[in-house]
């Protein structure tokens, strides 16, 4: 039997989906599990020993040509592109996004069973079954537990998996000597791709200090290079040791540097859902999104304050205020990494 999952983006979804990998490998020993990614998400799975490979979906290349108007070079690389879906015979295809970007490749794949999970845009069309979004919204990963279950397959032990490459724990180990950090350090991930998101500059700069003085944890940053200027600003305003790797890792190398820390905090971003697949105690600030309240884990907790208008997602009514982060005090997570770090020293 040949399966492919198709999972194009984001981190933290493609992270949440990893399960599945090994609940259809413990169904299907004998079978061939593919994964369908985008090539910034792909890093996440290249690794993982339950994966018989990884296919990449050129979603900016494809757009690029889209955008130049080349249309006919843009139809040749979808052809070309199906025949190498179709070379490898998928028996299943599971679309675990639901989009019609998603369901098209599924389409594309030729598979002659074609499993749909909450298929919209159109999707479903292209499916030959679809299985509604389920689960406890409550607990990480749940929509992908109940597409298991739905499927017939095995659900215990559901939880996230990260697997990382030799050279990623070396670029880790040249990065803790060179800054000095052999005694232990917290990684910080500050940053995500929308404001509302965020928790204040300040605060993080205030926490990385309490958190040198009050637990003797320096405290590392993590983001991408987009993410330089706001992690200057929060170094600056810093008192304590504050070491920036921001924009200096590649994904799987931060994954590494997240590997060895004692403590991780961080919002909903794909750096901070890492911790909980690393198996690191974990702090996790939710605000305007909620994607889970259960980590599924004692050494892994979210702090979280709901109002009246939570979760807003996309559509914030604060105008700007972000209340539901602006109560998220540092003496908060102060007191949750105490009894994080003191669980997982038991």
């Amino acid at each position: 039997m040949k399966i492919l999952l198709v999972r194009l983006s984001a981190i933290g979804d493609v992270l949440f989906a990893t399960p599945l990998i090994d609940a259809l490998r413990r169904a299907h020993p004998d079978a061939e599990i593919h994964w369908l990614v985008q090539p910034e998400c792909a890093p996440l799975i290249e690794c993982h020993p339950g994966l018989d490979g990884v296919l990449v979906w050129p979603r900016r290349d494809w757009l690029a040509l889209w955008r130049a108007r080349r249309f006919t070079a843009l139809a040749r690389e979808v052809v070309a592109f199906r025949r190498r879906l179709r070379g490898h015979r998928f028996d299943l295809v599971l679309d675990l996004q639901g989009l019609m970007k998603s369901g098209l490749l599924a389409w594309l794949s030729g598979a002659p069973q074609r499993i749909g999970l909450g298929s919209r845009e159109g999707s479903r069309w292209l499916m030959t079954r679809t299985i509604p979004r389920g689960g406890d919204e409550r607990q990480i990963g749940s929509e992908y537990r109940h597409l298991a279950e739905a499927l017939g397959l095995p659900s215990e032990d559901f939880a996230m998996t990260l697997h990382l490459a030799p050279a990623d724990a070396a670029f880790a180990e040249a990065r803790i000597r060179e800054h000095a950090l052999e005694a232990g350090y917290a990684v910080l991930c500050p940053f995500t791709t929308r404001p509302q998101k965020h928790w204040f500059e300040p605060r993080w700069a205030e926490l990385a200090d309490r958190l040198a003085g009050d637990l003797g944890l320096p405290a590392v940053l993590l983001g991408g290079p987009g993410d330089r200027a706001a992690a200057e600003r929060i170094r600056a305003a810093a008192r304590s040791k504050l070491v920036s790797l921001v924009g200096e890792t590649s994904l799987r190398e931060a994954a590494a540097v997240t590997a060895r820390a004692r403590l991780l905090i961080g919002v909903d971003t794909g750096l901070g859902h890492m911790g909980i697949a690393l198996r690191r105690p974990s702090l996790l600030l939710f605000g305007s999104t909620r994607p889970y309240l259960d980590t599924g884990r004692p050494d892994a907790r979210v702090l979280y304050h709901p109002l009246a208008c939570s979760p807003c997602r996309r559509d914030p009514t604060c105008e700007g205020r972000f209340t539901c982060m602006r109560l998220i005090e540092v003496e908060a997570c102060l007191a949750a990494a105490h009894d994080l770090l003191g669980r997982d020293a038991g």
